[in-house]
């Protein structure tokens, strides 16, 4: 752990701080100069994203970090460093993600891991981590941090909300975290094809070829939890399918882990089809921006149906997602804000 001290406020800034703020210093020493290299990251950029998330100046000085700012900012840069050190520590990893979490999150949670059964009923101030083969998954906002928990703790769950909030992500996680558990027996990922349409039939290949592009994203988020000879062979041996929502009709969806991304392009009918496909001991769950829909004209998402049809059926959980839970670049946060004011506004 490092060792913090908190300094007075400079000269110069109690004779320039008219509004009485505190521009003092606070130093940490860290016993572990490798891992101190590691918290401030490739040519500092660690301390870089933290000096602008929180308004201040880090200097390094040998094996101390010096904090220069308001109290507050040193307090709370003092608590996250000293969170992301600890994991360093731990013999994990740090990656901006990490700190992007710590900053939204804070740092007094504990971290939760092992078996995904311990999940079940958490109380609210412990922190969520979902083992896969490849990597540890942390939720990086409170809405996310409730969706995982909802995800464990229902056999029906929805995530609705913008692009970039991690529903998919996040649901793709907890299905291999499920399987490589022995909660369910396989894993089955469906998105309309509703861009397709009829040019379907004028694209080169089989249907698996033709379909394959609409359903990447599906693929991408596997391959980044479970090593990509793995996910072709669990394909292979139909453990892990992909495939377009039409395919699900007449199925019964037995001991698996069920997604349906991009849900508010499927129709009222589509989703009363797949909702019913719901198999003994498994869990389902349905992800999608009401924002985008891409059905035709006049015709109804199914996904607001569903909503508005199913809430008050108390063991399917709700969960909404908004700008402020954005996990990719900052600019998508204020993109989705910007569209959102202008369709209020316009």
């Amino acid at each position: 752990m490092p060792l913090t001290t908190l300094h007075d406020p400079t000269p110069e800034a109690r004779r320039s701080g008219a509004s009485g703020a505190d521009h003092g210093e606070a130093s940490l020493e860290f016993p572990d100069n490798f891992l101190l290299i590691d918290l401030c990251g490739e040519h500092d950029r660690n301390l870089a994203l933290i000096e602008e998330a929180l308004g201040l100046q880090i200097l390094r000085r040998g094996n101390r970090l010096v904090l220069m700012g308001e109290a507050a900012s040193r307090s709370r840069g003092a608590d996250l460093l000293a969170a992301l050190y600890q994991r360093l520590e731990a013999g994990r990893s740090l990656e901006a993600g990490d700190i992007d979490r710590e900053l939204r999150m804070g740092a007094g949670a504990r971290p939760i891991s092992g078996d995904q059964t311990d999940l079940f009923g958490l109380a609210g101030d412990q922190r969520i981590e979902i083992k896969t083969r490849r990597k540890l998954v942390e939720p990086r906002t409170e809405a996310q941090k409730a969706y995982v928990k909802s995800l464990f703790d229902h056999e029906l769950a929805f995530g609705i909300g913008p692009a970039g909030t991690g529903k998919t992500y996040l649901a793709v996680a907890v299905g291999v975290s499920m399987f490589l558990g022995g909660h369910v027996d396989r894993i089955i990922l469906s998105r309309p094809a509703v861009e397709a349409g009829e040019r379907l039939g004028f694209l080169p290949g089989d249907m698996k070829e033709k379909v394959d592009p609409y359903m990447q994203p599906l693929y991408d988020a596997l391959n980044d939890f479970l090593p990509a000879k793995q996910v072709q062979k669990m394909i292979e041996e139909k453990v892990i399918e992909i495939a377009p929502l039409a395919f699900m009709r007449g199925r019964t969806l037995a001991k698996a882990f069920v997604v349906l991304d991009e849900a508010q392009n499927a129709t009222t009918m589509q989703m009363k089809m797949f909702l019913t496909r719901l198999g003994e001991g498994s869990r389902m769950v349905i992800t999608g921006d009401r924002t985008q829909v891409d059905l035709p004209r006049g015709m109804p998402s199914g996904l607001v149906d569903a909503e508005r049809i199913l809430k008050g059926i108390g063991k399917i959980s709700f969960n909404y997602f908004t700008a402020r839970d954005v996990v990719r670049h900052p600019l998508v946060a204020a993109i989705i804000e910007a569209y959102d004011t202008d369709s209020v506004t316009g």
